[in-house]
């Protein structure tokens, strides 16, 4: 168990770093990629272990660049201190201004190694990668001339970022415990009466205290049949029969702890006891099952399976997939869906987390594994085997 509060978290090693920029410099090589411009607070701080309070702010953005045997920071001239009261692995590139000379700054930063325009520019846009910029960085990068070709890199990114050292699963099970041992404690001291709002605000300053870097907003519900879970919290007070639903946003190291938990206002019916342990046996059983090579959609297909088995009814269907990846971003590639024939392999974070809504209760167990070659290594304490109940 982890002593509370927590101590700054480590910064990557070299290794770790060049480690990750070695990998992304081969995917830019196989796909003929010259350049990778960075927009996004999450690749910049993985690829440069480089942070800033700065990107609170839109006026003055950051950019990285990744070449062949260079890498570049770019930011603004109020950058310089931060950047430089320490040795950097990086070249830093300053401009004055905002966010036109921003973009111009990078564009002339390839133009002097690529003067005749025929090289390949990725940027980190792309699917779960959304990257940060602007028509003025694109159309900059397009505008070098009439062989000059801008791609999305996302896909680049994903091939080096979807597979985790055992430093980075460490940082995810240090912000696991974080918000597990808040969820804990709130729901112990939860009365009946208190609000959505309130319970969240809880929880959420038991994070910061807990040693979390971030405690972003968290979903927060009380609900009995009537799930909105996208909805922000409210000033709905909590009355039995409630089912409490929340899903976590805090952040360690750099590293966001997303887990559903639940719990149950009043004590509750023998059927609900029952769906609690089935759902959370096949949850857990469905983890334990995953191993590198095989597909979302194998996974998926053996979820299937266990579901039928626990004679538990129609899967929820408002979601097209039970489980994701999970790494410096939130969500992340793969999805674990009927679809999916993205192969899994060694080192891939998993969240698996089916959902059963019945008679006006929810029962979900969003548990989190580390991919292995010989099984799984579970990054969070697994849920309960009772369901905490508030009286």
């Amino acid at each position: 168990m982890s002593t509370f509060p927590l101590p700054l978290a480590p910064a990557p090693s070299s290794r770790e770093i060049g480690g990750r920029l070695a990998r992304i410099r081969a995917q830019m090589k196989a796909e003929s990629v010259e350049f990778l411009v960075l927009t996004s607070r999450q690749n910049i701080e993985y690829f440069f272990d480089y942070q800033s309070l700065s990107w609170a702010y839109n006026a003055r953005p950051l950019f990285g660049i990744i070449a062949s045997t260079k890498t570049f920071v770019v930011g603004s001239t109020a950058e310089r201190r931060n950047i430089e009261h320490r040795e950097r692995r990086f070249e830093p590139i300053y401009y004055s201004g905002y966010l036109l000379e921003a973009a111009g700054a990078v564009v002339k930063t390839i133009a002097a190694s690529d003067s005749a325009a025929r090289e390949t520019v990725a940027i980190d846009y792309g699917q779960d990668n959304f990257g940060r910029g602007s028509l003025e960085l694109v159309d900059g990068l397009r505008g070098r001339g009439s062989r000059a070709k801008v791609i999305a890199g996302a896909d680049l990114i994903w091939r080096v970022r979807m597979i985790k050292s055992a430093f980075e699963a460490e940082l995810k099970r240090l912000s696991f415990g974080i918000v597990n041992s808040a969820f804990d404690e709130a729901i112990a001291e939860a009365r009946l009466g208190m609000t959505e709002r309130e319970l969240q605000r809880d929880i959420q300053s038991r994070i910061i205290l807990k040693g979390a870097e971030r405690a972003d907003p968290i979903a927060m519900l009380f609900a009995k049949g009537d799930f909105v879970y996208n909805h922000p919290p409210t000033d709905r007070r909590l009355e039995p029969g409630h089912y409490i639903w929340t899903d976590f946003r805090s952040t360690y190291g750099g590293y966001p702890a997303d887990r559903n938990r639940i719990a149950r206002a009043g004590l509750p019916a023998a059927w609900e006891v029952a769906c609690y342990r089935k759902v959370r046996t096949l949850t857990v059983e469905l983890c334990r099952a995953v191993r590198p090579g095989m597909t979302g959609g194998d996974v998926y297909r053996r979820f299937e399976e266990l579901w039928a088995q626990a004679d538990l009814g129609p899967v929820y269907s408002l979601a097209s997939r039970i489980g994701h990846g999970g790494g410096v971003d939130v969500t992340e590639p793969p999805s674990i869906s009927a679809s999916s024939e993205e192969v899994l392999a060694e080192g891939m974070i998993l969240h698996l987390e089916p959902k059963l809504e019945k008679d006006g209760a929810v029962f979900q167990f969003e548990e989190v594994i580390f991919l292995r070659q010989g099984g799984v290594d579970f990054l969070s304490d697994l849920s309960p085997e009772s369901i905490p109940i508030v009286t």
